[in-house]
């Protein structure tokens, strides 16, 4: 797959990782184009009533009302197992480390929790982050046409659905402001970056 990212997109208990806990979690690889996607492991992580009962009530009430919290407590996945599937699936399709960044909606956060809890997955992964979020923060000062023009979402803060959103969110910037994808952005034959070509940079 040519330029591959990786979109991971969690459900926590909370956003400290010293704290709260992953709670679901799913990836998609697609190619730079966003042509191709290929859909990977969607699980619910098994928690104790104990971290569950330390969510703040927006979280407790998000999760009850997509019908996550009671799918957790039916869940026998553990963190472990959730881990070493997505790596898995990861790995099958950018067999290379330190190749495909992180893709996704405030993806920062995501990374955060992987660092602390799935470290095999986070360290597979580029160090670079391809955000949504920072595209549409930009665009709202640059392009405020194209904010208004973007597709709504409703995933309903499930960790599929939501990736899906966030694909199709970034399809529609790449339509709307950048163009499509030229011979040297994702298509099949481009040439990599030199400042890519090795596994550390400061950029």
């Amino acid at each position: 797959m040519e330029r591959p990212l990786v979109w991971v997109d969690l459900e926590m208990t909370g956003l400290d990782p010293e704290r709260d806990v992953i709670v679901e979690v799913a990836v998609i690889v697609t190619d730079g184009a966003l042509e191709t996607t290929v859909e990977g492991p969607d699980l619910v992580i098994g928690q104790p009533d104990e971290k569950l009962d330390q969510m703040v009530e927006v979280v407790r009430d998000m999760h009850e009302k997509s019908g996550l919290t009671e799918a957790i407590r039916r869940s026998e996945v553990t963190v472990t197992d959730a881990e070493r599937q997505v790596l898995s699936f990861i790995a099958e399709h950018v067999p290379d480390q330190l190749v495909a960044p992180l893709a996704g909606n405030s993806v920062h956060a995501d990374r955060m929790f992987l660092r602390a809890y799935m470290p095999q997955v986070e360290s597979h992964l580029h160090y670079r982050n391809v955000d949504v979020s920072t595209i549409k923060e930009l665009a709202k000062r640059w392009r405020p046409d194209a904010v208004a023009s973007a597709p709504t979402k409703d995933g309903g803060h499930r960790a599929l659905a939501d990736i899906r959103e966030s694909i199709a969110e970034l399809r529609h910037y790449r339509d709307a402001i950048f163009g499509p994808p030229s011979d040297n952005g994702g298509t099949p034959g481009a040439a990599p970056d030199a400042e890519d070509a090795g596994p550390v940079h400061e950029a």
